[in-house]
């Protein structure tokens, strides 16, 4: 009951933000241009994901606990959707955003934001700061840095089917919550993390009512990287839920990874976007948007919720597992996408 507080009012206000920005997005020219990736349809209000920062701003001000780190953590939050909006405006290069994404990775850790082990499936945790220079824990700084970018990147590229990003990071959210309402599970304060993944989760939930297939609304990378950074942030902004983070995250995690060693032994830009993931095979293969996403959604969601009930060694092999299922269903598409040209032909 105690955090109705905060579901209901956050449920209005998304719902009313949206419907504002479907009517007066257009009026501003905040639209998508179908046209540049060759789709045959209307332009359709882009630039969502200033309803989600709103929003979620909104909530952090009305029912946070503040302190400086809490302050660090938004405000490079606020710094990512500003450069975000600007590239999906204007346009800035890959290597301009890979800094910025770098940055707030830094300013994480300078903020007491940390990865300070990983999980280890044969024993305990492998801690990250025997090694220092200066005081600064290099390999926590290191990691801390790669699971930004990482995710950051993870989300983003996956924002190629509509409702995509905003389905997977409702579940991701949720799950976060669930795993810091546990109680008597933590050694630390989760009041922040409680807030903020529940108020991302409604934020999200209801974003997502918009933009699934057919998509009334975008919420471009001002959305997609906000979200991303905002899960990296709160996987390790009160103890370690690394490894849950990344089973619930496991769809784009590994097909990031894929693509960005795909398109370096390619000698391409590992930056450079194509329509190559994972989410475009299956349209290849004859799945509609809808089924598409469908599919992903069930993948997170079963992988999220044994997130919730195994330990953080059992997470690993967990991982392994969605390797696997991730490549059967590859090879199945691959099979798929061989029928369909042999129809044609």
């Amino acid at each position: 009951m105690q955090y109705l507080a905060i579901v209901i009012p956050l449920l209005v206000l998304t719902w009313f933000l949206l419907r504002l920005a479907l009517r007066y997005f257009p009026r501003l020219g905040l639209l998508d241009r179908p046209h540049k990736y060759g789709l045959k349809r209307a332009p359709i209000p882009y630039y969502g994901g200033l309803v989600i920062v709103v929003a979620f701003l909104i909530s952090a001000l009305f029912w946070l606990p503040w302190d400086a780190r809490l302050l660090t953590f938004l405000g490079l939050a606020v710094l990512v959707a500003v450069v975000s909006f600007c590239d999906d405006r204007w346009g800035i290069r890959p290597l301009y955003r890979l800094l910025v994404q770098v940055t707030v990775g830094v300013g994480l850790f300078a903020g007491g934001v940390t990865v300070g082990a990983l999980p280890n499936p044969l024993g305990a945790e492998i801690g990250l700061g025997a090694v220092t220079v200066g005081g600064v824990a290099v390999l926590s700084l290191l990691v801390t840095v790669l699971w930004v970018v990482l995710i950051m990147n993870s989300l983003n590229w996956s924002d190629g089917i509509d409702g995509m990003s905003s389905g997977v990071g409702t579940i991701a959210a949720l799950v976060l919550f669930l795993l810091a309402a546990r109680p008597h599970f933590h050694s630390v304060d989760q009041t922040a993390v409680l807030v903020m993944a529940l108020s991302l989760f409604v934020i999200l939930a209801v974003f997502w009512r918009y933009e699934f297939p057919p998509a009334k609304i975008l919420m471009g990378d001002t959305g997609t990287m906000f979200i991303g950074f905002l899960l990296a942030g709160l996987a390790i902004y009160s103890g370690g839920k690394l490894a849950t983070a990344v089973l619930v995250l496991g769809f784009p995690i590994l097909d990031a990874v894929w693509v960005i060693a795909r398109r370096l032994l390619q000698r391409k830009s590992p930056f450079k976007g194509d329509l190559h993931h994972f989410h475009h095979r299956l349209l290849n293969a004859g799945l509609s948007k809808r089924q598409a996403v469908s599919a992903i959604y069930l993948i997170s969601l079963f992988f999220g919720l044994m997130a919730l009930v195994l330990d953080s060694g059992a997470k690993i092999w967990a991982l392994i597992g969605m390797i696997f299922v991730m490549a059967v269903v590859g090879f199945l598409v691959v099979i798929l996408e061989v029928e369909k040209s042999r129809k044609k032909g």
